[in-house]
């Protein structure tokens, strides 16, 4: 699709929702919603292999965990933000990466058209297949628009998801990452 068809969309939803789209204030939105989507959905563009660049000095048989990465995506169910943190833990196996290299990760696939329960499965996935560690748990703690800003309009209300790979499907395991990751 070029820009000009995506740009003639929104003036056409514009009018759907009982705007004009040529009044001053919103003459220039499609231009703005396109050029805010190359941000919001720019994780499409990237490979998440090409962040994932390892090393085996300081390599170590010890849990790796980065806490608390914050992330926005957009629902595939209902088109709204969702956003929360992220915390991600592996067991190494010769190879370590970088812990911006983990924060990289979760921006790839947070800025793509998403469900939580994918996202988290995503990273753990892609984790597994580039480093290939012992295992590997992630958690997201998320707040959906979908369900603050219509249905049940419950403002509060935080889901939860985690997958586990490998060693963290051991109960002791999973418990060491989470206290680790525990909110206090």
């Amino acid at each position: 699709m070029t820009q000009e068809k995506a740009l003639s969309h929104w003036r056409d939803l514009l009018s759907y929702i009982g705007e004009n789209p040529n009044r001053e204030g919103l003459k220039e939105t499609p231009k703005r919603i396109v050029k805010s989507w190359e941000k919001l959905f720019s994780g499409y563009k990237k490979d998440p292999a090409s962040v994932l660049k390892t090393f085996t000095e300081g390599s170590c048989k010890e849990m790796v965990i980065l806490k608390d990465i914050e992330f926005y995506s957009v629902c595939e169910h209902h088109f709204l933000p969702f956003f929360g943190t992220i915390s991600i833990g592996y067991l190494p196996d010769k190879k370590v990466i970088g812990i911006s290299k983990l924060a990289r990760l979760v921006e790839i696939y947070s800025r793509r058209l998403q469900i939580q329960e994918n996202l988290v499965a995503q990273i753990a996935d892609s984790l597994m297949e580039n480093l290939k560690p012992l295992g590997v748990m992630v958690v997201c703690r998320a707040q959906h628009m979908c369900i603050c800003s219509r249905g049940v309009e419950k403002h509060q209300a935080q889901m939860i998801t985690s997958a586990l790979r490998g060693v963290f499907e051991k109960p002791e395991v999973r418990q060491e990452f989470l206290q680790f990751v525990q909110k206090i």
